[in-house]
């Protein structure tokens, strides 16, 4: 496992939790992970020629912590900026805060995510040839 790699690429998971409460909404967000995730797959291939599911699955999960922790801590900006997620927060009448189900479900999107990003992962690994990987695994 390159548990650096796995970190370094979190970032994004960082830097989209952090934007996604200030500056991008929700409607374009889809296309910005897409273009992250197939970024994220691309380095994990090139950099990582075993285990690139469970890369990115852990991938996955690393983001999750990061975009859970921007919207429970920034909860208050994110709602004032996100109208459709604060109804679906007014609508689902839990006896439990906003921020408890943001952090219950945030892994859960996460595990989603990690699941995809790790079949990215994957199938950019038989197109990327990584400089470590043997002959046989790589294809050109």
């Amino acid at each position: 496992m390159n548990w650096k790699l796995i970190f370094l690429l979190s970032m994004f998971g960082l830097a989209m939790g952090i934007a996604t409460v200030f500056v991008i909404p929700s409607k374009i967000e889809p296309a910005f992970w897409l273009v992250i995730f197939l970024f994220c797959a691309y380095v994990i291939a090139k950099r990582r020629p075993g285990l690139l599911f469970l890369h990115g699955l852990l991938l996955g999960l690393a983001n999750s912590v990061w975009i859970t922790a921007a919207h429970v801590l920034l909860y208050n900006a994110y709602i004032s900026r996100h109208s459709q997620e604060a109804a679906m927060m007014r609508s689902a009448s839990l006896p439990v805060s906003p921020r408890v189900i943001m952090a219950l479900t945030g892994p859960m999107f996460g595990l989603i995510s990690g699941v995809v990003l790790g079949l990215f992962a994957l199938v950019a690994g038989k197109w990327v040839k990584s400089p470590t990987a043997p002959a046989s695994q790589a294809i050109a």
